[in-house]
């Protein structure tokens, strides 16, 4: 596995929505934090063969392997991981979401969301 020795922060945003990664990538790259952006599960599985991240913001309803999976599979594998992932999600209504996500005891930031609640709710897991 390839890492970097920069000191900054990494973080994986796996999002669908242009609009939503863009806002997140810009935010992050403006608070000092390297990023990278996957737009569903499997992209984002490649990619944890090839660096370490310090933080996963997923968003749960992702194409070909949702959130919810990734998540499941990036804990098998490394189950220390579990404290570094943020969901995003417009669903918060939906029953299997509401299960899973007070099953996880993961941080949820709802959709739509400011840059400043990204960044709030970034700090809080990075703490």
């Amino acid at each position: 596995m390839k890492t970097e020795i920069t000191g900054k922060k990494k973080i994986l945003v796996i999002e669908d929505e242009p609009i939503i990664s863009r806002v997140c990538v810009k935010t992050l790259l403006n608070d000092g934090f390297e990023v990278d952006v996957a737009d569903n599960g499997l992209v984002a599985m490649d990619m944890l063969d090839k660096r370490i991240y310090d933080l996963y913001i997923s968003d749960i309803r992702t194409p070909k392997m949702n959130g919810i999976e990734f998540y499941r599979h990036l804990i098998s594998k490394n189950s220390h991981l579990a404290d570094s992932v943020l969901f995003t999600t417009g669903d918060v209504l939906s029953s299997d979401v509401r299960e899973f996500l007070k099953d996880a005891s993961t941080p949820c930031l709802p959709k739509p969301f400011t840059p400043e609640e990204l960044r709030k709710a970034v700090r809080k897991v990075l703490k």
